[in-house]
């Protein structure tokens, strides 16, 4: 798969560059117990897991807010990259089964950025302009990186 064009209607974009090797990040992003430790904006947290890393397996990932409350949250990895690039979605669920109602493609990029750091690009296309419009008011930028700040933190200390 080639890199994605940008396309300003439906993409939101997170654009950093990560004090941590791509290596590190990369590891964060694939194993279990390094990804609840990150992937949700503090205080909410991600109590349950569950990867199949490659292209057709699905995820699950759980996130809870403050009062417990779990929201899944499944999705299918499409391309797999290792310490370069994770495309998933959640128009599918794994193997190929659809969801119920598809919001957006990710993109996660990642490039060396010299002296162990990486440019950390990621990338959310969405199926609607309105759906776009949507997760960008649900505080897409705010929590996105919010959430790379913490995978920051735990990349850099491994």
């Amino acid at each position: 798969m080639h890199l994605p064009t940008e396309d300003t209607d439906r993409d939101l974009v997170l654009n950093r560059v990560l004090n941590a090797p791509r290596d590190k990040i990369y590891a964060c992003w694939t194993q279990p117990d390094l990804l609840k430790q990150w992937f949700a904006p503090k205080p909410w947290t991600t109590p349950k897991v569950q990867l199949d890393l490659r292209p057709g397996g699905g995820n699950v990932i759980t996130m809870a807010d403050e009062a417990g409350t779990e929201y899944p949250n499944a999705g299918q990895y499409l391309e797999i990259v290792p310490n370069e690039r994770l495309v998933f979605t959640d128009a599918f669920t794994g193997d190929w089964a659809p969801s119920a109602k598809p919001f957006f493609t990710a993109f996660i990029l990642l490039e060396d950025a010299g002296e162990g750091k990486t440019k950390y690009t990621a990338i959310a296309r969405h199926w609607t302009v309105e759906d776009a419009e949507n997760h960008k008011k649900m505080g897409f930028h705010a929590g996105w990186g919010m959430c790379a700040d913490q995978l920051e933190v735990l990349a850099a200390s491994l």
